[in-house]
Order: C-alpha cells, then structure tokens, then sequence
C-alpha cells in the first residue's frame, strides 16, 4: 500500500490556524497585571501625549523673534518652569528658565539648551542662535487624541502597558487565559526524585511543555504521567475535556500496540494523524474530544511526538502559534533573521530542516555538533534554529534564515 504523502510544514500550519477561533470570553485586569494578556479591543487614547508643547532639555524657552537673527543676544530671565509647574506668558524681551518635561509658556517657541547661554546675574547671553521649534516636544507628537494606541489582537508587553498607562488608562479588556490540560504517556517515565528503575527514563517532556504553556499565559492543569492503558488515557481525555480549551499529549500517537492516545481520542472525539516534511517533529496528531454531557461542545487535542526535541520544536513551531490565535493574537508569524552560516551542512534531508545553531561572537551561527532529535541540551545550548528548505545543502558563509528562541518566548 502506498504511504500517504507528507503534509508540507506551512499547510500544516495554516490547517492548525485555520480550525480555531479566537475565545470569546473576555475580562478586564488592572493595567499593571496587564503583560502577557492580549487585548480585546482597541485601545484609544483619550488625550494627545504629550498633552501640550514640552521641553525636551534643560535650558531656556524663548521667543525666536526676539533675537533678530544676531549671536550674544541679552535676555532678562522672568521665570522659572519647573515640570508639573505651568508658567505666565513669556513677555517679548524675556527667557524663561525651564527644566526638561516642563510645558512650554505661551508665546515662546524654542528652548536653547542650558550649556549655550551664559548667565549674567538674572539675564542670559545667548550663544547659540535656535530655529523655532528647537528642544520642543510637539502636544501629540507620541500619540494623538483618539489614535488607537493599542489595536485588538495585540499580546501585551511590559512596554505596551507602559504606552497604555502614559493614556491613562488604569485597566484593560483582555481574552481570558486558554485553559490547557497535558498528560503524558508511557510506563517508562519517571518522575524526578523518584529512583530510576531499570528502563526507565525521566519525563523531560513535562517540565518543557508545562513550561512553555506557563509562559504564553494559559491556566495550565497537569494530569502528570497516564499509565499506558486504553481505559485510562480515556479517562483522562474525559476529565480533561470538561474544563480545557484544548488538550496537549506527548507520546503514544503512533500505532504500536502500548500507543493508546489515537483509539482514545478517537474513540472521545475524532483525530487526524499527520506526517508533516518537518525535521524534527514528523508526526502530529490533531482533533478535538468533546465534552461529557454536551456533544456541541468540545476541547482541541494535539498530540506531539515523544522525543524531546521533536516535542520542543514541534511547540513551538505549532502549539505555540495555535494558543497565541486561540487568545486573539492577529499576528502569530514569527520572524526569520538572515544570518551568515559558519557551519557545513552537505547532506540535507527531503524534509524541511530545523537545525539547533549557537550564535557566534563574529555575528554567525555554528551548528550544534548533534541534531539526534533526543539530544535536549542541543535546546539549551543553542540560541535558535535555521528555517532550512528541503534538500538544500549549506556551505559556510551561505545566508540562512534564523528563528531565534527568544523571538518564540523560549
């Protein structure tokens, strides 16, 4: 019987993407709680920033008219503007003493930095010769009345809470938190702590997964290790599916007869298995299980492979993108940096590669000595992987395309 073909890497992503909605659910948190979340709604601000025309330097607003174009020219010093305080209108003929931040007084329209004039007793010399609008921060100029400042669909940064605050805004609609569920299946894992009996291993997977979960914000509920059972992985894709947006497995997708988690999720709900022409990370199953008591409902299932490079690169390529569209996230595609490559690679594989690279002090990328997809300290040694196309060798000094793992919160 012929094999069915391999999904290519973006059809499999644009199918993921395509099957899911954004949740409906929504709530408001305090500005502060605010990173991590992603809006709901557009926010607009309802002042300009900066609300009026402001210094940018210490030094000394003036009228340009008043120097006629001529260097030394003398001003009497009438105020003093410190932020937070408002001046008087600035008279012809005068200079007021303004520190940064500071609203600019009427009838002045230009600041000559405090190292250009000279004092002399309560005048100024002027030793520079400012243009109108020199060292004036224009009312509106970061953000203008009514912009929208923060569109829908946009994950929150500290930064972007920050730009929320400067409009005063002191809370703000965001999606609620997905609601993930994982176990993990195979009798041989062991858990930490726990002596290692022979054939036995320790479930890296969970600590990665969970991990990542925590990190794109989702309310995560861990039903720890499954034993390999129909009956029991049954039981725990039940549970899970009362509360859970979607369901994440590691192992037990393929068709041996201790992989349980495709006749279970099969039997709960329906399942695809697919074999994507990525490397690492061929095989993905993908399906929903409904929910006991109401068959309208149910909760996405996504099953990674077992190995633990194949499970962190899968998730991140994948998982991660679906839960950031399943929070309303409008731009998922993370971006492709092109890079110099400081390593051979004459032997490419049919599948789109994924190779774990380092960054180099001469601002190129070397290649971790071993792609084994189990070798999980390639994934904290290397600082992000080589989008590589099938079949196509790498030379040193080739350019390549790098996603780097901090740009997938990794």
């Amino acid at each position: 019987m012929n094999k069915a073909p391999l999904l290519s890497f973006d059809d499999a992503l644009a199918a993921l993407l395509a099957a899911v909605s954004p949740l409906a659910d929504t709530e408001t948190v305090s500005t502060l709680d605010g990173p991590g979340r992603v809006l709901a709604t557009d926010l607009r601000s309802g002042l300009n920033v900066p609300p009026a025309d402001n210094t940018q330097m210490d030094g000394y607003a003036v009228r340009v008219a008043d120097l006629k174009g001529a260097l030394g020219v003398r001003l009497r010093v009438a105020q003093r503007i410190p932020a937070g305080q408002l001046g008087a209108k600035l008279e012809p003929g005068t200079a007021a003493r303004i520190f940064t931040g500071a609203f600019i007084p009427e009838g002045a329209d230009a600041v000559v930095m405090q190292e250009q004039v000279r004092v002399d007793g309560d005048h100024v010399v002027l030793e520079h010769l400012p243009r109108a609008g020199e060292w004036v921060r224009r009312a509106g100029e970061d953000i203008a009345q009514d912009s929208v400042v923060l569109a829908a669909g946009t994950r929150l940064t500290p930064q972007a809470t920050g730009l929320a605050a400067s409009v005063g805004a002191a809370s703000l609609d965001v999606r609620r938190r997905p609601r993930v569920a994982c176990f993990f299946t195979g009798d041989e894992l062991t858990m930490p702590g726990e002596p290692l009996r022979p054939g036995a291993i320790y479930n890296s997977n969970r600590f990665v997964l969970v991990g990542l979960l925590r990190s794109l914000g989702c309310e995560v509920n861990d039903f720890g290790i499954v034993p390999d059972s129909l009956a029991a992985t049954r039981s725990a894709l039940q549970e899970a599916a009362k509360d859970a947006d979607l369901i994440l497995t590691s192992g037990g997708v393929s068709v041996g007869e201790e992989d349980h988690v495709k006749p279970a999720v099969e039997a709960e709900g329906e399942l695809a298995l697919w074999q994507i022409a990525m490397k690492p990370g061929k095989p993905l199953a993908f399906g929903r299980v409904r929910r006991s008591g109401n068959p309208d409902a149910h909760a996405w299932f996504i099953g990674l492979p077992g190995n633990p490079v194949s499970s962190f690169v899968t998730f991140l390529l994948m998982v991660r993108p679906f839960v950031l569209r399943l929070q309303g996230v409008t731009d998922v595609e993370v971006a492709r940096l092109s890079m110099r490559a400081d390593f051979a690679w004459p032997k490419p594989d049919r599948r789109r590669e994924f190779l774990r690279v380092a960054l180099n002090a001469g601002g190129g990328l070397d290649l971790f000595v071993n792609q084994s997809s189990g070798v999980l300290t390639s994934t904290v040694r290397c600082d992000g992987l080589v989008d590589n196309p099938a079949g196509r060798a790498i030379a040193p000094g080739d350019t390549v395309r790098f996603i780097a793992f901090s740009a997938l919160g990794a």
